[in-house]
């Protein structure tokens, strides 16, 4: 049962903040402020502009750690505040952290890495080993709650944050654990990380209208928009959350997850690997094609990826493809890659608690191969009972989760 929810995006941070960015009806991406953008063919981001760490954690702690660690120690506050829950209701043994993260610390790591350069070996910090492992930040999680149960972080690309659910959901299953921490963060805004996707040309150019730039399915999208930001999830054991009359958005209920074993930067053209994670994801929850109501698509807003989404959507559903509302959500974040997944299942968590779902921003005119019910406009009001989350990442990773209403 998710129980909580923790975002910290560009579109806004916290719950109130998140639902207030979905339905502002405007993308937050502007020109990259973090480093100078100029020498890259693409110079936009969703970038967090009013993110003050000393909010969530002591200054001594904010300047021992980088925006990375930062971000998920934010949170998982965030998380757990809006569970009301505080780490001494917790128990120790019996709680979980698991996160996703593309990068790690690669942009403290680079930022060290020019001080070096510059300065010699005396410029580096003594906790750069510690702070730039894509695990510092589970583990810091750890230290920062007392949380002594499993622990661990994933890096498996675009798909991270939507892995790291599924284990935690997993761990809750088993009996391991009755509260899991899980989500996925990424701090990536530095010259050379960023230039390194860049190099790629697979984000947008539309530099002279950034809010236009991220634009899923759309005819016009010429890729996608990177992003910053972190989102946590408390999930809790049925009875655990029931037990305390915890508010529940959603129930985890099915996962698939395999890899295109294709290419490191395009997915199968066919959709085949996304469909038959679509499909282990509906037989994990013991339900049909019929069942489902809608999908937050990982709609990257690349022609490539979006296209096989599509196609892979449309095969898995068959023709109940039609009956489902289709949003993508990049618009609003970014994408902020191994935290994508997390905030993207928060957002399917939100539809399915307020019964509403976000338009796709700038989607004008649908593309080649893009012929789904894709939400548009303001909006849009219906029943959500069943709803699937999309995560594709390089390497040919796809990662499907099924969420549920919760029992009446």
């Amino acid at each position: 049962m998710i129980t909580g929810i923790g975002p910290l995006t560009a579109a806004g941070i916290g719950v109130e903040a998140l639902r207030t960015g979905l339905r502002a009806g405007r993308s937050p991406i502007q020109t990259v402020t973090h480093f100078d953008p100029e020498p890259f063919r693409s110079r936009m981001a969703a970038e967090i502009h009013d993110f003050e760490p000393t909010r969530f954690m002591d200054e001594k702690k904010a300047r021992r750690t980088d925006r990375f660690v930062q971000f998920a120690l934010a949170a998982t506050r965030l998380a757990l505040d809006d569970a009301a829950l505080q780490s001494h209701d917790l128990d120790p043994s019996r709680t979980a952290v698991q996160l996703g993260s593309a990068m790690g610390g690669i942009a403290h790591a680079e930022v060290q890495l020019r001080g070096f350069l510059e300065r010699g070996a005396r410029a580096l910090d003594p906790r750069l080993a510690t702070t730039t492992f894509a695990g510092a930040a589970s583990c810091q999680i750890a230290i920062e709650f007392g949380i002594s149960g499993p622990n661990s972080t994933n890096a498996m690309s675009c798909a991270a944050g939507t892995m790291a659910i599924a284990e935690a959901a997993r761990l809750i299953r088993e009996g391991v654990v009755d509260v899991a921490l899980a989500g996925g963060v990424d701090a990536p805004l530095a010259p050379v990380c960023y230039g390194a996707f860049a190099a790629l040309r697979a984000m947008s150019t539309r530099n002279d209208a950034p809010h236009e730039a991220c634009r899923p399915f759309d005819a016009h999208r010429d890729g996608f928009v990177m992003g910053e930001g972190a989102c946590v999830l408390v999930i809790e054991e049925a009875a655990h959350a029931e037990a305390r009359g915890a508010r529940i958005y959603a129930d985890i209920l099915g996962y698939g997850t395999n890899n295109d074993a294709f290419h490191m930067a395009a997915p199968r053209p066919d959709g085949s690997g996304a469909t038959d994670a679509i499909h282990a994801a509906l037989a994990t929850a013991g339900l049909s094609v019929i069942d489902v109501d809608h999908v937050n698509a990982h709609g990257s807003s690349t022609a490539l990826n979006d296209r096989a989404e599509s196609l892979a959507l449309r095969t898995a559903l068959g023709s109940h493809a039609d009956s489902v509302s289709v949003t993508g959500t990049k618009p609003y974040h970014g994408h902020a890659l191994g935290a994508s997944g997390a905030i993207e299942v928060a957002i399917t968590g939100l539809s399915i608690l307020d019964q509403w779902v976000p338009p796709v921003l700038n989607l004008l005119e649908p593309g080649e191969g893009c012929d789904l019910d894709y939400v548009t406009g303001t909006g849009r009001d219906g029943r959500i009972d069943v709803a699937l989350s999309n995560s594709f990442g390089f390497g040919g990773i796809n990662a499907v989760l099924l969420l549920t209403a919760p029992a009446s």
